[in-house]
């Protein structure tokens, strides 16, 4: 394949990939709410699709004097976010859409920018509940960064490298949720607060009607879920990748054991949303900076020590 073919296939290859999994989220979710209510449903493979001809029938909101160009950028931005997430992870031994020697860096940077993306679309309705909810994203975005950052830079010790691909084959003879038992579920806090999911739903809470998507309905609130739905997913394959040894498994193709670890990740983290109560935003900043960031930061320091040995 050509350098040219490259450039333009590898978002395409992204985007098809974010898309299942956008639907893949959504298809849990109904699950998991059928499974908490006790009542199961036998449409769980076709809710997701007609709750998107919903939307896309629904009349858009459009409120006074909003901010136009950060209304479209958001969705944008964070879909684009989550496609070069993705991009990063490594599928087999020998295929990855882009796989970088600082990988860990680059999604570091995602993450980041993930925050202005939140803002943004907080910010683009000119309304004060979703500026509000922005804000308080804003507020408690360094606790994700800091504490995804510790526990990534923790599992990228043992391969001596950033690059993602060089991380999982550390974890041959033993992965990394083993040899680090901190770093998954912490890095799982950060994913539920990067996409604003479940118990970490601070920028989308019911208690500021909805916050940054109060005014936003129709089509651009399908964009919207669909890019957080996306995020997720990408959350979910980069755990996958840095602490359940991604391709590793016997008898299974290589990528068919990535897929299957990152579904049953992201069961795992759309269950959440069911079984445990939203967090009040003042409460998870404490608790964060008090317990979960020691954490983070006392397992970057057993990595260290074990490399030393």
């Amino acid at each position: 394949m050509s350098l040219h073919a490259d450039v333009w296939a590898a978002p395409v290859l992204a985007g098809a990939v974010l898309a299942l999994g956008a639907y893949v989220v959504a298809v849990l979710d109904v699950a998991a709410a059928g499974l908490v209510a006790g009542t199961g449903s036998r449409r769980v493979l076709a809710q997701p699709v007609r709750n998107v001809a919903l939307l896309i029938r629904q009349e858009p909101t459009l409120t006074e004097r909003p901010d136009r160009a950060s209304w479209v950028l958001a969705p944008a931005l964070y879909a684009g976010l989550a496609a070069a997430g993705i991009s990063v992870v490594p599928w087999s031994r020998t295929f990855s859409i882009a796989d970088v020697d600082t990988g860990i860096v680059l999604w570091g940077s995602i993450e980041a920018l993930v925050v202005v993306a939140l803002f943004l679309h907080g910010w683009s309705a000119n309304s004060h509940q979703p500026l509000l909810a922005a804000y308080r994203f804003v507020a408690v975005g360094l606790s994700y960064l800091l504490l995804s950052m510790f526990v990534l830079i923790a599992a990228a010790i043992p391969a001596e490298s950033l690059q993602l691909s060089r991380i999982v084959e550390s974890q041959a003879g033993l992965w990394n949720v083993v040899r680090q038992p901190l770093g998954l579920p912490l890095f799982a806090v950060a994913a539920l607060g990067s996409t604003t999911w479940g118990p970490l739903n601070l920028a989308a809470g019911d208690d500021l009607s909805g916050g940054t998507t109060a005014d936003v309905s129709g089509l651009p609130l399908l964009v919207w879920l669909g890019a957080r739905a996306a995020m997720l997913t990408a959350f979910a394959a980069m755990g996958t990748a840095v602490f359940l040894g991604g391709w590793h498994g016997p008898l299974l193709p290589d990528p068919l054991w990535v897929v299957l670890k990152t579904v049953a990740l992201l069961a795992a983290l759309v269950a959440s949303g069911h079984l445990v109560a939203r967090v009040r935003a003042e409460r998870f900043v404490t608790w964060c900076w008090m317990v979960l960031l020691p954490l983070g930061f006392a397992d970057l320091a057993l990595a260290g020590l074990q490399a030393l040995r």
